[in-house]
């Protein structure tokens, strides 16, 4: 990396990072929505209470699906790698013959 600019890992997804921010703008939407809605203190605390619980059920359902696809992706890989050895392996005795 040069010093005094910026590059971007080409490896790196900008996914996360995107979900992430979509995440906390609907949130501050949302917060900004309820606190200026014509409602009584207890009515909007009880409808806070409500979202937010919401909220983390979907965070966690999204979790538990991001958990998920990473575990499968890992055997996949850890799978892929087992097939390459059995590839590889006749040809790493071969050259350890010679």
């Amino acid at each position: 990396m040069r010093i005094g600019k910026y590059e971007a890992s080409e490896s790196q997804s900008h996914v996360g990072t995107a979900v992430t921010f979509l995440l906390i703008g609907l949130g501050a939407g949302a917060l900004t929505a309820l606190l200026l809605a014509p409602k009584s203190g207890k009515q909007l605390r009880k409808e806070m209470r409500r979202k937010y619980e919401d909220a983390k059920d979907s965070f966690d359902e999204w979790k538990d699906e991001a958990k998920e696809a990473a575990e499968e992706a890992l055997e996949r890989g850890a799978e892929l790698a087992e097939d390459l050895r059995e590839r590889v392996a006749p040809l790493a005795k071969s050259f350890r013959r010679d």
